[in-house]
């Protein structure tokens, strides 16, 4: 009896020094800190063709956003350029739209620059019909010379250009990558459309490099256009950028192919991914890390709450540290001092030192949100379920690991022995392991 008594006192105890310590941590880290270090981690899409060619309504599809906040996200970076974020407080991803085509004398060399060691895949974009694409393949060449690795995805978009009178979409999606022209014009895909999609692809044989090419047929329209559905072609074309994509970007893009819209914890699941490449990146210096990423913590915390409508205060955060136990907030707390010091060991603290702690902190991060969702749903509904809070944790913490090691946070056995060690802390709890 007295040990459990003890036990809860040291729970109770931690649990405020920690809502303290994270309270202090969200104003002790601005919003541009957590950006600058989400953005360091976040890959980038180039995107690659005219205007009115479909690149917004591309990103629109991608991240989930409607073309209004598209539309007012995009903001400049060079004088022929802009640039998307996503989700802006803490980039996940970000796309770099080219404006410049179509210009008099563009000079894509300031967008190669910026693009330069930060894009790991273009997305061109050609309206099906349009056959003057001079300018663009003169680009890609040029682009392919300087980096002959980068794959490219072609969307072939506004198909119902070249639709007969009356005419929607073809069901089911008809222009599997091993369909030839006679399948399409067999399945009903109008002639002049499938001529002119082929002379498109034939250009392609001009740009040099090894990376792959890859050809999808697209249509994205709005509501009072009257196709249906809206987003035509979409699964084909993110099953071509997850193909086609390095290990980490096809990570990324195929996550937010799973996210589900209607569902607040799914649409806010970009915003923890964020914030925890955020905390990876602020890992990687040494010492730095043990200011920078509890205060990022901290600041997803209240961004997360800010999404459900609810307001953290200390008596709250205190909580949720009971929730989710002595064991996992005492190891919070003490974890990053023990990283710092591997990461200022000479030649390791460099290499295996600064990866794990990047590695650690991504989960730990994306462990937190995840179980501060929970946390945060339950409440809004007036419900509490300690067990479930501290469930979440450890499930995403498990999960955590394996997207960590897919984006390139340290590798499989560093990042596998953490792995183990957060699992016996977390275990150790007080709650019994249960099924998500």
């Amino acid at each position: 009896m007295a040990a459990d008594v003890f036990g809860w006192d040291l729970t109770k105890r931690l649990a405020e020094r920690w809502a303290q310590f994270m309270a202090q941590r969200d104003e002790a880290v601005g919003e541009d800190v957590v950006a600058q270090n989400a953005i360091a981690a976040a890959p980038t899409v180039w995107l690659l063709g005219k205007v009115q060619s479909g690149k917004s309504s591309i990103v629109r599809a991608i991240t989930g956003r409607d073309d209004a906040e598209i539309g007012s996200g995009f903001r400049p970076c060079t004088k022929t350029a802009e640039i998307f974020d996503f989700p802006a407080e803490a980039p996940l991803i970000r796309f770099l739209d080219t404006r410049g085509l179509g210009e008099a004398r563009y000079d894509p060399s300031e967008d190669l620059e910026m693009a330069r060691d930060k894009a790991q895949l273009i997305i061109v974009t050609m309206r099906a019909l349009d056959q003057q694409q001079d300018e663009l393949i003169d680009v890609l060449k040029t682009v392919r010379r300087a980096h002959p690795d980068w794959p490219i995805v072609v969307a072939q978009t506004c198909l119902h250009d070249g639709y007969g009178h009356g005419q929607g979409h073809i069901e089911p999606y008809p222009f599997a990558a091993s369909a030839d022209n006679g399948d399409l014009l067999e399945a009903g895909v109008p002639e002049d459309l499938v001529r002119s999609m082929e002379r498109q692809r034939s250009l392609f044989d001009q740009v040099p490099g090894r990376g792959p090419i890859r050809f999808v047929p697209i249509d994205f329209t709005q509501d009072g256009d009257g196709f249906e559905p809206r987003d035509y072609g979409l699964d084909a074309l993110m099953a071509a950028l997850v193909e086609a994509a390095p290990e980490g970007l096809a990570v990324t893009l195929q996550d937010l192919r799973n996210t589900d819209a209607s569902s607040l914890s799914q649409r806010v699941r970009p915003t923890i991914l964020g914030y925890a490449g955020a905390a990876a990146a602020c890992d990687v210096v040494p010492v730095a890390g043990a200011i920078a990423v509890p205060g990022v913590q901290a600041k997803l915390l209240h961004s997360l709450a800010n999404a459900y409508g609810v307001e953290w205060d200390r008596r709250m955060l205190g909580e949720f540290a009971g929730c989710l136990g002595a064991g996992v907030v005492a190891r919070l707390a003490a974890t990053f001092g023990i990283r710092q010091l591997a990461k200022l060991i000479p030649v390791y603290g460099q290499t295996a030192g600064a990866a794990m702690a990047a590695a650690t902190s991504f989960a730990t991060t994306y462990a937190l949100g995840t179980a501060g969702c929970y946390f945060l749903a339950k409440r809004k509904l007036g419900e509490s379920d300690p067990e479930g809070v501290a469930r979440a944790y450890k499930d995403a913490l498990e999960a955590a690991f394996v997207i960590a090691r897919e984006k390139g946070f340290g590798t499989a056995a560093k990042s596998g022995e953490e792995d183990r060690s957060e699992r016996s802390t977390s275990e150790g709890t007080g709650h019994a392991p249960q099924q998500s």
